[in-house]
């Protein structure tokens, strides 16, 4: 029976690093902590953060407790290389890692970028995955069971007023899967691409700002509503289970690219 059960609960006693994993927009530790046999670092902005984002998951899952773990690591630094090195000497081995890691969007018109907004956009959402992804080869378990799904963004196939910046890192995220899939074989890389999700990256607008904008989207796309973040877990889910798929991008966007 015990067998049976690890045939398809395929993440059973896995260690998986969630790079981002105290934000809202990383719903997936989350779906992980339900189930008993799962240990999750969490890579999140502060100290303080960790704690409180540990034990919340503590009380929701009790019998996790002793394997919810997390670090604080800086991605915003010059010295990003260094802070990844140190974040997974303290996670030792792990069999998956997430990058669901983000910051403020750069949705700057075409005339007010600069060279130094560019690379300001970049140093969160595509140097550092990249880096986790350099460093994480030397901790992650080998074999194709071992899994890296990195995030982007359907802006990269769907053009947006304003999104330049923002669209060429995404863009650049989904050649990065598939060469990362080619260097790291046979440990796959994957990528999830939702379009705007429900989380605390729209914190900085108004209520009435995000219903306006939140309306305007569910209009638009084939579902009739927004992604919900525990929708979008379910695509790393897959990817992190099923052995098979490798340098595949997982669109997560309610059909938007259908309209």
């Amino acid at each position: 029976m015990a067998a049976q059960t690890q045939k398809y609960n395929k993440l059973a006693g896995k260690h998986v690093l969630i790079v981002g994993g105290t934000s809202e927009s990383a719903t997936p530790w989350q779906k992980l902590a339900s189930n008993p046999s799962h240990t999750l670092p969490s890579l999140p902005p502060s100290a303080d953060r960790v704690k409180t984002s540990i034990s919340s998951l503590q009380s929701s899952y009790p019998s996790t407790s002793t394997r919810i773990s997390g670090y604080a690591c800086d991605l915003s630094k010059p010295t990003l290389g260094q802070n990844i090195e140190q974040l997974f000497e303290k996670t030792g081995k792990v069999d998956h890692i997430l990058f669901t890691a983000g910051d403020p969007l750069a949705t700057i018109p075409l005339d007010e970028i600069s060279f130094e907004k560019i690379l300001k956009a970049g140093q969160v959402r595509f140097f550092a995955p990249l880096m986790v992804a350099k460093v994480g080869n030397r901790y992650l378990n080998p074999g194709p069971e071992s899994s890296i799904v990195l995030t982007a963004g359907s802006v990269a196939e769907k053009p947006s007023p304003n999104w330049s910046i923002v669209a060429s890192y995404a863009s650049g995220l989904y050649g990065m899967t598939r060469n990362l899939a080619m260097n790291l074989k046979p440990i796959r890389v994957n990528l999830v691409s939702p379009r705007a999700v429900d989380t605390e990256l729209w914190k900085w607008m108004s209520t009435e700002q995000k219903e306006a904008f939140f309306k305007q989207i569910a209009e638009k796309v084939v579902t009739g509503r927004v992604r919900r973040p525990e929708d979008v877990a379910e695509a790393y889910l897959w990817l992190m289970k099923d052995s098979n798929v490798t340098g595949f991008v997982a669109a997560t966007d309610s059909g938007s690219k259908l309209v």
